[in-house]
């Protein structure tokens, strides 16, 4: 398993729990992004930077996650291309994108873009606060205790 970050719009206090389990659980951490990102030093926590265009991280990620792989993104078509791959995908709220969800999920962004073009200000999500860092820390624990258990 590989942990894939969309990492352009990836908060600090995400990215920084993210480099935590890294190193306690020994998994590869790819943070993804169209700019140079500053990063711990880890044999398990590295970039790959692409170049500045719509979608090009998502792309890439996309090119390069395998199964079993997890993406870290708020991106839900992403998170859709990933799920289709046999990966896993999980909001940095600690949201998991599941093939159950991410239909509706999708539906919902498709109804907000056409409010938004239409004129109609639906404003953006809230500021990350404590409670989603913690679900986020939660969930990845979570899936990583998953992974761990099934190498054994």
């Amino acid at each position: 398993m590989k942990i894939w970050v969309d990492a352009d719009a990836c908060p600090a206090v995400i990215k920084e729990v993210l480099y935590r389990a890294a190193e306690r659980c020994q998994v590869a951490v790819t943070l993804v992004a169209n700019q140079p990102l500053r990063i711990p030093k880890s044999a398990f926590i590295n970039t790959l930077q692409v170049m500045k265009g719509f979608d090009v991280a998502d792309n890439e990620i996309v090119a390069r996650v395998a199964a079993g792989d997890l993406v870290i993104t708020s991106d839900i078509p992403l998170a859709a291309d990933v799920l289709q791959k046999g990966g896993k995908a999980l909001s940095p709220r600690g949201d998991a994108f599941t093939p159950d969800n991410i239909r509706a999920r999708l539906t919902m962004r498709d109804f907000m873009d056409t409010l938004r073009a239409s004129g109609i200000e639906s404003g953006g999500p809230a500021a990350l606060n404590q409670a989603d860092r913690q679900a986020f820390a939660n969930a990845l624990d979570k899936l990583l205790a998953q992974y761990q258990k099934s190498r054994n």
